[in-house]
């Protein structure tokens, strides 16, 4: 596996909504810091953690690889959702550090943006280890 193989496995499961599907990207002690200080390791965690993308509708990811080189490479992505619960509209709420939009009750939830860069290594045909560094925020 390479970035380029990666980052199609990535939009797949994303876009597919697919726990089982991102896990088999990685090794089975592979490594994910879907934040610098955030990292989940292993086959369970990393499946366990993707599950939150299935409160996710209507996912597109787009992706350009920046630098791929033998064992890595480097990816700029940008992905759209609608927020398919209040459930995850309050996860993304307490990951950021922006303010939130103005809801009422009843509002519908937000169409978001998310924009990041994804460092990656590989060996042996999978995922060693994948950081990621992202912002997000209600589509206009």
């Amino acid at each position: 596996m390479d970035i380029n193989g990666f980052m199609q496995g990535y939009k797949t499961a994303w876009e597919g909504r697919d726990p089982a599907r991102f896990a088999a990207l990685f090794h089975a002690d592979g490594r994910y810091h879907n934040t610098p200080f955030q990292v989940q390791t292993g086959t369970a965690e990393l499946a366990e953690y993707w599950k939150r993308v299935q409160l996710q509708e209507d996912v597109h990811v787009a992706y350009q690889i920046l630098a791929s080189q033998d064992g890595g490479g480097i990816a700029h992505w940008h992905v759209t959702y609608q927020v398919a619960s209040e459930e995850l509209f309050q996860i993304w709420a307490k990951s950021t550090g922006t303010g939130l939009p103005n809801r009422k009750p009843g509002d519908p939830l937000p169409r978001m943006v998310l924009d990041g860069m994804l460092q990656a290594s590989f060996a042996g045909g999978l995922c060693r280890e994948a950081r990621i560094w992202w912002h997000s925020m209600p589509q206009p």
